[in-house]
């Protein structure tokens, strides 16, 4: 069972959130050979880590936004940018390049160290702002932040690989 969150009881077995990691550790029955015993891998593993990596950071979106930490938006993210409320920019990967780089370029004239990550569908943004479609997303500096900036590194890097 893949455990994200760091939390499972027990010893676990580690490995990098990495899907070709995973498949290469699957193909050579490497988690067999760590536990030392039969270790019986559910279908689709790499799937289902790659999902819940993003439902993880959406989920976190949404706390933010709940929270007050986070806005969607054109205008809502440009004036949360010019009053220097902003340590992380979501962009959707989906979006217009020149949209994309319009708010990119923004941000980053206005506000040093802001985060950008574009690794999300304008769509699963708006999910979790409870709309339609959510192209920028800004969120505040803080904790949320934090956790969002670690995950969507790891989601990122899994995507990727």
């Amino acid at each position: 069972m893949p455990d994200l969150r760091e939390r499972l009881p027990g010893r676990g077995l580690w490995i990098v959130p990495r899907r070709d990691m995973i498949a290469a550790a699957r193909r050579k029955k490497l988690f067999a050979k760590a536990a030392k015993t039969a270790v019986e891998l559910p279908e689709g593993l790499e799937d289902q880590v790659e999902e819940l990596l993003r439902r993880q950071c959406l989920d976190l979106v949404s706390m933010a936004r709940k929270a007050g930490e986070a806005v969607a938006g054109n205008e809502k993210v440009r004036s949360w940018l010019e009053k220097g409320r902003v340590a992380l920019l979501l962009e959707a990967k989906d979006a217009s390049e020149a949209g994309r780089k319009r708010m990119i370029g923004y941000a980053r004239a206005l506000e040093d160290g802001v985060t950008v990550w574009q690794v999300f569908e304008a769509a699963q943004l708006g999910r979790a702002f409870g709309r339609d479609q959510a192209v920028h997303v800004a969120v505040a500096p803080g904790g949320l932040a934090d956790k969002l900036s670690r995950d969507a590194a790891r989601f990122e890097g899994y995507s990727a690989s």
